[in-house]
């Protein structure tokens, strides 16, 4: 069975969002080589790309540019080449290189992804496709980046969750830049 996992930013406070969706936050710390070693690393890992359409948006207009190419290559070169999947019902096509399109019931569509074989998949950003997801059970594992900032208000990748979801603390990891990563697996 394929594994499904998330990969998120997030600030001090909770927040995955800021006001307006801003997200700028997390992108302050990229003058760290550690740091910037860890994203090529993490991208360098494989897998199926899942997305909402906002993320899916965001990325779609920066990883395919030649200024990403030339900035972060070898983050550019997976992003644009590993599958993708993006779940949306407003859309009515994706067309990022190596993306399919889901526009039905998340939850199912990825209870049937996870069944079939294949490479893992992580959830990359995409707030409410996580919460909706782990309120489902469907989530394996988290890697969690808490970014030294506090917004203030935002939104929390776990809003809507109506019960309790139980975690189990696998590794940390911390960085000059004032990141810290922390895994997490579903304590099931």
């Amino acid at each position: 069975m394929r594994k499904l996992s998330v990969f998120e930013n997030v600030t001090l406070d909770g927040c995955f969002s800021g006001v307006g969706g801003d997200l700028s936050w997390a992108h302050t710390n990229d003058g760290d080589p550690e740091w910037n070693a860890f994203v090529s690393e993490n991208a360098s890992g494989g897998g199926v790309l899942l997305l909402g359409r906002i993320t899916y948006d965001m990325m779609v207009s920066w990883w395919p540019t030649p200024q990403a190419m030339e900035t972060m290559p070898v983050v550019a070169e997976r992003m644009n080449n590993l599958p993708k999947v993006v779940f949306s019902r407003t859309m009515e096509r994706a067309t990022w290189n190596n993306t399919r399109l889901v526009t039905d019931d998340i939850a199912a569509a990825v209870r049937s992804m996870k069944k079939e074989s294949g490479p893992d998949m992580v959830i990359l950003g995409s707030g409410s496709i996580v919460s909706q997801l782990a309120q489902e059970g469907l989530i394996d594992a988290y890697q969690i980046v808490v970014n030294p900032i506090v917004l203030g208000r935002g939104r929390t990748m776990f809003e809507g969750i109506r019960d309790a979801l139980k975690l189990k603390l696998t590794a940390t990891r911390s960085f000059g830049n004032g990141n810290v990563v922390l895994d997490y697996v579903a304590a099931r």
